[in-house]
């Protein structure tokens, strides 16, 4: 069993920052694959940037260039760097960690940022 708790959500003003952690409850991240989701209201759930266990990333084309996905094992935290935020970023936040079979989710941080 694992828990992940993302935090560092809030309120920002367009063009701002903010970095989303997402913790695990032990050492998964040097073996799991791990993304970072959103969904904005009345929207599905998308992808927005994922790292592997060897630490790859991708991201999704609408947040190329502006936010950076990371991890440390050490501290069993994954981020997610928003830079150049804008309204349309608006959204819960969520982290699935995954391997195989297993797959675990946060309880998602909002973000919410004004015009």
């Amino acid at each position: 069993q694992v828990q992940l708790v993302e935090s560092g959500g809030g309120l920002v003003q367009a063009g701002g920052s903010l970095r989303l952690s997402c913790a695990a409850s032990r050492t998964i991240f040097n073996i799991y694959h791990t993304e970072w989701y959103r969904r904005a209201p009345g929207q599905i759930r998308v992808l927005v940037a994922g790292i592997s266990n060897t630490d790859e990333t991708n991201y999704a084309d609408f947040v190329k260039g502006r936010f950076t996905i990371s991890k440390d094992n050490a501290k069993n935290t994954v981020y997610l760097q928003m830079d150049n935020l804008n309204p349309t970023d608006t959204a819960i936040y969520y982290c699935n960690a995954h391997l195989g079979a297993s797959s675990w989710w946060g309880q998602g941080t909002q973000v919410t940022v004004s015009s």
